[in-house]
């Protein structure tokens, strides 16, 4: 059973605004980071990102249970094999051609029972963002991997509601004085973690339930004042779903800043399935940009998201994609230029999901070798950088 969202919204804002007036002081940015706010739109902010990277399998390294809860922040960063972020990462980066960096955080692993978030990961995600702040790309900052506190079943939401608002009023607050390039993402893949419905858009309750979350997230951000006010907005589908369920199910939320458009809708598509993502049976390793049956699987989500979206003014982000390694570089070669020159033709700026794998096991997405700041997939890289000329 739902509580009364205008019960919870009038408890909830009493205790956020009493909050925010005694915010902690040391989790102030310092004015090296605060930039001159230029008040544009979602769709004028997504026609500046060229291409985007992800920081992937890092911040966002979760279920780290041989770690004590105070272990060092690196430790955490480190948890799934992937080294410290440097400075010169996001340099390499920035270097090759990309002009922004989505930044996947897990936040509930480093906060108390209170959702209070520890001092020492905030400060280290601020040194990551200032990374790519220093090198004046677009940042995408979120909450992922969270799934054990944000929930979408009738029963969990209101739990997850609350949880949701005080990891999002202290992260806003954190960075309420960076500039228009930082946009806040609410959440990655919200979903039913092993559910029927898990990856097909989900059920009808579930999609309502985020767009609960969607709005809360709004409104938490805007009432923490500062360039926050005006900050543009990323929400997605569920589970960042293409499928069109997902897709006409999602409501923009209201945005009280009353300002021009500053929502972004995030959607993810590892397209086509059996070629970029399939671990399984049905598995290929082959593109080709002749074959139409190829290309329409790569058009198709984009063509949805531009008629549900683009076409209504509302602009989006395809916030991951990718293609496992299969020893067939020549074929994903083809395959990212297709994918991201497509995705250019429709006004969707696309980021590239990158684990940090390149070995032989699970999902191999490496594409920046982050121990020694080279692309060992040159022409994808190449690739890449063409499609989105």
């Amino acid at each position: 059973m739902r509580i009364p969202l205008k019960i919870f919204y009038c408890l909830f804002f009493t205790a956020l605004i009493t909050c925010v007036s005694c915010e902690r002081a040391n989790n102030n940015n310092s004015s090296d980071n605060a930039k001159v706010f230029k008040d544009i739109s979602a769709s004028e902010l997504t026609g500046k990102i060229k291409i985007g990277w992800n920081l992937g399998n890092t911040l966002d390294a979760t279920n780290l249970t041989w770690l004590p809860a105070d272990a060092p922040v690196q430790q955490l960063e480190r948890g799934w094999g992937n080294p410290v972020t440097t400075m010169e990462n996001i340099t390499a980066l920035k270097k090759a051609g990309f002009n922004a960096i989505r930044i996947p955080v897990s936040w509930v692993k480093s906060a108390d029972s209170d959702y209070n978030i520890r001092n020492e990961w905030m400060k280290r995600v601020t040194e990551i963002v200032d990374y790519a702040v220093v090198n004046d790309m677009y940042i995408i900052l979120n909450t992922h991997h969270d799934e054990d506190a944000f929930k979408f079943t009738d029963v969990e939401t209101p739990e997850s509601l609350k949880a949701f608002a005080k990891i999002w009023e202290q992260i806003a607050v954190n960075f309420r004085d960076y500039n228009e390039k930082l946009i806040f993402e609410g959440l990655n893949e919200p979903r039913t973690k092993g559910s029927p419905a898990e990856w097909n858009g989900g059920t009808n309750a579930e999609r309502i339930n985020l767009n609960t979350h969607n709005q809360l997230f709004v409104d938490t951000v805007r009432v923490t004042g500062g360039n926050n006010k005006g900050r543009i907005l990323m929400v997605p589908t569920y589970a960042a779903s293409s499928e069109a369920a997902a897709m006409r199910a999602l409501e923009i939320p209201k945005d009280p800043s009353n300002t021009v458009n500053k929502i972004i809708v995030s959607i993810h598509a590892y397209a086509p399935y059996n070629f970029a993502l399939n671990q399984g049976g049905g598995a290929v390793n082959t593109w080709g940009r002749t074959n139409d049956s190829d290309t329409q699987a790569v058009r198709t989500p984009l063509d949805l998201a531009h008629d549900i979206f683009i076409s209504n003014n509302i602009p989006v982000i395809f916030g991951e994609f990718g293609a496992v390694d299969r020893k067939n570089e020549d074929a994903r070669a083809q395959w990212i230029e297709y994918y991201v020159s497509y995705a250019k033709s429709k006004g969707i700026p696309c980021f590239i999901w990158d684990n940090g794998n390149f070995s032989a096991d699970g999902e191999v997405f490496g594409f920046l070798d982050r121990r020694n700041n080279t692309f060992p997939f040159k022409k994808m890289l190449n690739a890449a950088m063409k499609g989105v000329k």
